[in-house]
């Protein structure tokens, strides 16, 4: 009998020793956890401040640009072709809209580069340095009257914390493969040419400019 006494209470001992090793391990594994736990919310937490700090730095890398675009009073001036455009900078960066009309603001059902019309349009894009001194002008010669007859272009460049960059391009000629010059393109290229001038609004302008041809310019 003292022996079963003995080894019961031997017994017990080792189960409490067990089942403090247990309680033990228990608490270990679940500091561990939450160790983890911690650390994967960090980790979201920096993912989440890395994602919300590029998207700031893009949004600071991006210029809204404005166009306003005339379409000529003559004859069979408006087109139905796609219109693409390219404005550059003096230090040969650029922005290419590769069809003007998605940044239209005229509405959906609106019929684009109609003669006489001055077609405003609007888009965020890279920012690129001043002045805007070249304009690649492009029709695709596609729809039914492919032929356009452009008047000006004007450009205004904006972003959060910078002056306001405007120009003005006066086309003056048809985009037509029908009529002279018989060519799809224009390119008017003020960065390293007399033709340009400075304006006492601030604007630069590139070609021939006319005076009160500009309705886009009371807006300025």
């Amino acid at each position: 009998l003292p022996l079963n006494r003995s080894f019961l209470l031997s017994t017990n001992t080792h189960f409490s020793f067990q089942i403090s090793n247990l309680h033990f391990l228990k608490f270990s594994i679940e500091k561990r956890v939450g160790e983890m736990e911690m650390k994967r919310h960090h980790f979201s937490v920096l993912l989440i401040a890395l994602f919300l700090s590029k998207a700031a730095g893009d949004s600071n890398n991006k210029c809204v640009y404005n166009l306003y675009v005339k379409t000529g009073s003559i004859m069979k001036a408006g087109t139905n072709s796609k219109i693409s455009v390219t404005l550059g900078d003096p230090q040969g960066r650029s922005i290419w809209v590769p069809n003007l009309e998605s940044w239209g603001l005229m509405g959906p059902s609106y019929d684009f580069y109609e003669r006489g019309n001055v077609d405003i349009f609007s888009g965020r894009g890279p920012c690129i340095g001043a002045p805007l001194c070249r304009l690649n002008v492009t029709s695709d010669g596609s729809g039914s009257h492919h032929g356009w007859y452009c008047d000006y272009i004007e450009v205004t460049s904006s972003r959060p914390h910078r002056a306001c960059n405007q120009a003005a391009f006066y086309v003056d000629r048809w985009l037509a493969s029908d009529a002279p010059p018989y060519q799809l393109s224009a390119i008017l290229d003020g960065c390293e040419s007399n033709t340009k001038i400075l304006t006492t609004r601030g604007r630069f302008v590139v070609g021939n400019p006319k005076p009160k041809r500009s309705a886009a310019s009371i807006m300025w």
